[in-house]
């Protein structure tokens, strides 16, 4: 085991005694905040140093039977189980490195689902409508509901833009790494010559935005402005100005929301999804940072960067941050998504533990 390791995982055994004795004390439950937060700490560090003095204890075990090899009648039984134990620690120390990996803690949150057309015009604005599709039948298969909350159609079916809110256990998680740009390559409808055309969309997950300890929108930054609705609404568009427009000056994002009746909703989403790009932004800052340190591609955030392909006379869906690609196009659009996403998974768990080799600061 390295010493850097070692040393987290000694610091982690310290704090465990220290928090035996804290929660065993006779004053602990004085203040429950403080108490609850210091139970929850117990429970996320008690797997970790047990499965570390379960190491440590073979660590022993390997100590005695090396002195016991000196011994020629028990050379042979004391080589035997140097081998196991050993082994037994290569795989504890693989869990190990595993438990100390960084935790998002956006990791559980319901999530924004944004896509917006890019270059190819209306088959750009199909093409959202066909990956809007598919992330709502992936989010089907795992029983989390979608809630449209934006939506900007093009002429010829498809969007230019839509907005939902994906609400889930673990949806961050496991579509955090879909932000970006995907490439379309297909024959469209509308296209008398049978060629392949190329278009693109932006597609940003963004987590649901804490407004109290995530995001502080001061009103101070704020102007919201109301305006009439348009498009799709029967006998309501027009007639109430229900339409919420907020602009964050400092920052200049701007989200309009329009889909509801009620002025009041229209504002309240408007601000929920303000306040989930704000933090958007700011991971995607500090992940930026992070990939030009680490010169790492997964989770860079860069929404510039151009992280699929999906070619419809070939068959196939292509990751160029991890050079994968399946021939399973039709499924993907259906919303299996699972290779794809345990792959980006597992790579991004590979960054994590290969910078965790690297650091020798302590927790």
């Amino acid at each position: 085991m390295k010493p850097s390791i070692g040393s987290k995982l000694a610091q982690l055994a310290a704090r465990l005694e220290e928090l035996n004795a804290l929660l065993s004390s006779e004053y602990a439950a004085r203040d429950m905040d403080s108490f609850r937060q210091l139970a929850k700490e117990h429970a996320e560090i008690t797997p970790i140093v047990e499965l570390y003095q379960t190491y440590l204890e073979c660590e022993r075990d390997v100590e005695s039977a090396l002195e016991l090899a000196n011994d020629p009648e028990m050379k042979e039984l004391a080589e035997a189980e140097v081998a196991a134990s050993r082994e037994k620690m290569h795989e504890l120390e693989a869990q190990l490195q595993m438990h100390l990996l960084p935790k998002d803690p956006n990791d559980e949150k319901n999530i924004f689902l944004e896509i917006r057309a890019g270059t190819g015009g209306d088959e750009s604005a199909l093409f959202v409508g066909d990956l809007f599709r598919m992330y709502s039948r992936f989010a089907e298969r795992q029983r989390w509901a979608v809630d449209l909350v934006s939506q900007s159609p093009s002429e010829l079916g498809g969007y230019k833009e839509i907005i939902a809110k994906i609400t889930g256990s673990g949806a961050y998680s496991k579509l955090k790494f879909e932000s970006g740009g995907h490439r379309v390559q297909r024959v469209p409808e509308t296209e008398a010559q049978g060629r392949i055309h190329t278009s693109a969309c932006t597609v940003a997950i963004m987590p649901e935005a804490d407004a109290v300890e995530d995001v502080e929108l001061n009103p101070a930054d704020l102007r919201i402005d109301t305006f009439r609705a348009s498009g799709a609404g029967g006998q309501h568009v027009n007639k109430t100005d229900s339409a919420v427009r907020v602009t964050h000056l400092p920052s200049g994002i701007v989200v309009e929301c329009q889909d509801d009746r009620s002025q009041h909703k229209n504002k309240a989403q408007a601000l929920s999804i303000l306040a989930a790009r704000i933090k958007d932004r700011q991971i995607r800052e500090r992940q930026a940072q992070e990939a030009a340190s680490r010169k790492t591609m997964i989770g860079s955030g860069d929404r510039s960067e151009r992280i699929r392909t999906y070619n419809f006379p070939q068959g196939r869906v292509s990751d160029h941050r991890i050079n994968l690609t399946l021939y399973k196009l039709p499924q993907v659009m259906e919303g299996d998504l699972d290779e794809l996403i345990d792959a980006l998974s597992t790579e991004h768990q590979t960054e994590q533990l290969a910078a965790l080799s690297q650091e020798a600061a302590p927790l």
